[in-house]
């Protein structure tokens, strides 16, 4: 029984890690501050910290927040978390990125010209 506990606690503790490790990746690349990211989501600067770290288990509604920020689907926040799994009928094919993330990891394009073109994106996005 012991040993059952330790298995589940150690994965949950695996998984929270690299949601962590995940989300900070994702905030770098949106070269947000983790103050900043913070502030957006509505979450404590520590408690983020923690999150970040693998130290705590984040809510839904953190993770929402969080996603919305970082312009991810909460979608791929909570397979990270393993809240939700992964889509089942998955050809093996790599993910489709978003129109966000691709920008983001454009490696052509330098801060300015992603900070423009997100700017473009999320202006079409409050028209729609």
């Amino acid at each position: 029984m012991v040993s059952m506990v330790r298995i589940r606690s150690q994965k949950i503790g695996e998984q929270l890690g690299s949601l962590g490790e995940f989300i900070a990746g994702q905030r770098r690349m949106a070269q947000l501050s983790l103050r900043q990211l913070a502030e957006q989501t509505g979450i404590s600067n520590p408690y983020l910290s923690q999150i970040e770290r693998g130290l705590h288990a984040p809510s839904v509604r953190v993770i929402k927040a969080i996603a919305t920020a970082l312009n991810l689907s909460a979608e791929t926040l909570l397979v990270q978390a393993g809240l939700l799994d992964e889509d089942p009928d998955d050809d093996g094919a790599p993910p489709v990125p978003t129109v966000a993330e691709a920008i983001k990891a454009d490696p052509k394009l330098n801060d300015d010209q992603r900070k423009a073109l997100m700017s473009v994106y999320n202006s079409f996005l409050d028209e729609a």
